[in-house]
């Protein structure tokens, strides 16, 4: 695998404001940033072309960046730079204000230099690229030295900028020991104007507000750090008008390089529904499960015939997919696309999603309107319509449908919370129930029959299919056989013999024996990794899961974010960071936790109590 020398897409810190992400890089230079929203035209992106896309570059003359981290629970980036006789510390932030409890963007992008030591000459410039670079950036200067790019996007700061000879804005700067200088791009289409005491408050507050919301976060034991984390990271991708979380906020970042697997991830899956849901509020943040489920149910209203596996945050089908011949592609990978075409697929797991994440809900919170639960009656009808059929799988393959096991546990699993949601509100003379015990029993029988190889004694990738895969390891944490089933152990160490990667990691499927359409390799998939580490909890093997676990988690560096995807070598693959790896790695830390506590764990590997034990100590 080659490299460009480019930034690694793992070396950047993630910036959020819960209404869209920036991405800077090791170097102090903002290389991706779509404005307003998560799924809005870049406006910088030399993430995916670094000699034509729009960046905001910062040079200190005669140092170099030598540290980048986070402030300690924020998404507040800190990079330390370092000379002979210079010293500076530049702080990166999306403002975020509190409203209730939630987290509000302001609408700025902060960039709050300060030096430490000596004296530092400081240079930056911002080169616009709008739409990526297929609108014309063009500066107007305003009163009081402030630049505007648009209605509604306005450049200001400490110190004047001027346009240099490219027509981009450039700062000159030196400060001495203690003084300080500020950069704001205010996107939120207003026309404030920020000095050095506004952008101190800017930072100051939104240090505040995300550490007053990870106080909240209700998690001691293993992997506490990592947890606390994702947890922050994991609010940042949650779009707060919306409630929808998007699976990263990036767009075409390779999940090999020079290949073509490069997709459009700044949209909401309903893959990642239950464990939002089951995450949140198993760490105290009910308000965000609440916000999420609404957005998500929101998707179901109106006649149910086949529910889309993707949306954007309007909560509409995201824009068609296109590939943007001008733009190079991080380290040359093409095509770069924007838009994605997954919403036009079946695929049945979404059913197994929707429902579970309701009954999560419902069993804890408790606080569903009638209207809402109906909904879910909806999502079940219309599973019945067509498990039978195939589909485009968990993993979206774009080689033609088949009978994936997994999908057919999935459309067990949505039957299986119907049946218990059900029960739970004492509703089963208003739905079909009889009808949903035998479906549920139905599908199980088939999968038990069709999607099972009683040559190995283990599950199958898709019936008759000579292979496994990693979404077989997700069956045991379904609740559909237990952990310790030898059915499912033989799974687990087929899956570790035949798609197990270097150290801990784990592909999620043979390219090649899969057909999916590319026939290009890629890396191993993190959250097929952190799934190993509870397949083996349920499993009863706790120490080899807690060996996997650490090598993992010390896998990500010091910013502790996980891309999508990971090479042998330990370098970050894919779009970043990615939601599903980060909800893997906190349902991974709460079973290893948990591993002593037998009952408890399969009863939430099952969904069954929200009233578990560790429930009840987290909320005290």
């Amino acid at each position: 695998m080659e490299w460009t020398g480019e930034p690694g897409i793992g070396e950047h810190a993630f910036l959020s404001d819960c209404g869209t992400a920036a991405l800077l890089d090791p170097y102090g230079t903002i290389d991706w940033l779509c404005v307003p929203d998560f799924d809005s035209p870049p406006l910088l992106w030399s993430l995916l072309d670094r000699d034509r896309g729009g960046s905001w570059s910062m040079h200190v003359e005669d140092a170099v960046p030598t540290r980048l981290t986070y402030a300690a629970d924020t998404l507040v980036a800190e990079t330390l730079w370092e000379g002979p006789g210079c010293r500076l510390l530049s702080q990166d932030l999306l403002a975020v204000r509190p409203d209730g409890e939630g987290l509000r963007p302001i609408g700025v992008l902060v960039r709050f230099l300060a030096c430490l030591e000596g004296r530092a000459r400081i240079r930056s410039t911002f080169r616009a690229g709008p739409d990526l670079g297929r609108a014309r950036a063009e500066w107007t200067a305003v009163e009081y030295g402030a630049l505007r790019l648009r209605e509604g996007v306005l450049l200001s700061g400490g110190t004047a900028p001027v346009l240099d000879g490219e027509g981009d804005p450039a700062y000159r700067v030196g400060l001495a020991a203690g003084e300080s200088t500020s950069l704001v791009l205010d996107y939120s289409r207003g026309d404030r104007q920020y000095g050095v005491e506004e952008a101190r408050t800017l930072l100051e507050g939104s240090r505040r507000a995300w550490r007053d919301w990870a106080s909240r976060t209700s998690y001691e034991g293993e992997g506490a750090q990592h947890v606390r984390h994702s947890a922050v990271v994991l609010r940042g991708l949650l779009h707060e008008e919306s409630g929808g979380m998007v699976a990263a906020p990036t767009a075409s970042l390779p999940e090999w390089p020079g290949g073509p697997r490069n997709w459009d991830y700044r949209y909401v899956w309903h893959r990642d529904a239950p464990l939002v849901v089951l995450s949140f509020l198993r760490l105290g943040h009910a308000h965000e499960a609440g916000s999420y489920l609404r957005y998500l149910l929101s998707t179901t209203e109106g006649p149910v015939e086949r529910l889309t596996p993707v949306h954007g945050l309007d909560g509409r089908e995201p824009p068609e997919e296109t590939e943007v011949d001008h733009v190079r592609g991080y380290a040359g990978s093409r095509p770069v696309r924007v838009g994605n075409d997954a919403d036009v697929q079946h695929q049945l797991d979404v059913y197994g999603h929707v429902l579970d994440a309701v009954l999560t809900y419902q069993q804890v919170v408790g606080d569903l309107p009638e209207k809402k639960v109906k909904l879910a009656d909806d999502v079940v009808e219309a599973l019945r319509e067509v498990w039978r059929e195939p589909d485009s799988g968990f993993w979206e393959v774009r080689s033609g449908q088949r009978h994936w096991t997994s999908s057919k546990v999935y459309a067990w699993a949505c039957l299986d919370r119907a049946v218990q949601l059900a029960q739970h509100l004492g509703r089963q003379e208003e739905v079909t129930f009889e009808d949903w015990c035998r479906e549920r029993d139905v599908i199980r029988a088939e999968v038990l029959e069709r999607g099972y190889d009683p040559g190995p004694g283990t599950f199958t990738q898709s019936y008759g299919a000579p292979r496994v895969d990693g979404s077989l390891l997700r069956l045991p944490l379904l609740g559909f056989l237990e952990g310790d089933d030898p059915r499912i152990t033989r799974t687990v160490d087929r899956v570790m013999e035949e798609l197990g990667g270097v150290g801990a990691l784990v592909h999620r499927y043979d390219p090649e024996g899969t057909d999916d359409g590319l026939r290009t390799p890629e890396g191993a998939f993190l959250m097929c990794s952190f799934d190993l580490v509870s397949a083996l909890v349920l499993a009863g093997r706790g120490e080899e899961a807690e060996d996997r676990f650490r090598r993992l988690c010390g896998s990500c560096g010091d910013l502790g974010l996980f891309a999508e995807e990971m090479s042998d070598e330990g370098v970050m693959l894919g779009n970043f960071p990615q939601a599903f790896t980060h909800l893997a790695l906190m349902e991974a830390a709460v079973n290893l936790r948990d591993a002593d506590h037998t009952e408890a764990l399969h009863i939430w590997a099952r969904h069954r109590d929200g009233r578990g034990p560790h429930i009840e100590n987290e909320r005290g």
